[in-house]
């Protein structure tokens, strides 16, 4: 996982508080280093259950990606995604959070106990694609399933499986 932290990337976090000057404060003079956040006004945040999100979180892990958070003791990985994002999820297994409810965030710069960035923030905003969370999710569920009976591994007659294991997105447009 990416081990960079980008200290601009306080300031995009704290933007997302509706007081950015006191969610700095409570990053820097809290011993756990979390501040209180609202999901769905800078991003929603699809948390999948750690065995299914942490290998997802590791094929998103490359230049572009977006960020992803880790909370070990709910054994959950959360992905920040665009807003509206988390009303239009319809997998099953992954919660949503969007507007109207509010994150602990780890301080984008300093290691933390409890939860703490896979792959950290980007001063730029950008966050996960919707479509390639989606295609990972698909892929860690089928290497956590294992292979088929016959041996295809989940492809039959050269097919792929598709929703198989209930993920899906639906686009702002409607479409998948």
């Amino acid at each position: 996982m990416s081990t960079v932290r980008h200290p601009s990337a306080l300031h995009w976090l704290a933007e997302a508080a509706p007081d950015p000057d006191q969610c700095r404060r409570t990053w820097e003079r809290t011993r756990f280093g979390l501040a209180l956040l609202p999901a769905g006004r800078r991003w929603d945040v699809l948390h999948a259950p750690g065995p299914l999100g942490r290998p997802a979180a590791a094929l998103l892990d490359r230049p572009g990606g977006g960020p992803v958070l880790e909370d070990p003791d709910g054994d959950t990985v959360g992905f920040l995604v665009p807003v509206g994002t988390a009303e239009r999820w319809t997998g099953t297994g992954i919660r949503a959070s969007g507007d109207g409810t509010w994150i602990a965030v780890p301080h984008p710069t300093r290691p933390t106990r409890g939860p703490h960035w896979l792959i950290p923030p980007h001063p730029d905003g950008r966050l996960v694609d919707p479509r390639a969370l989606e295609l990972a999710l698909h892929d860690a569920a089928a290497h956590l399933r294992g292979p088929y009976p016959d041996g295809t591994g989940g492809a039959r007659d050269g097919r792929e499986r598709t929703g198989r294991n209930g993920l899906h997105w639906i686009g702002p447009d409607g479409t998948d």
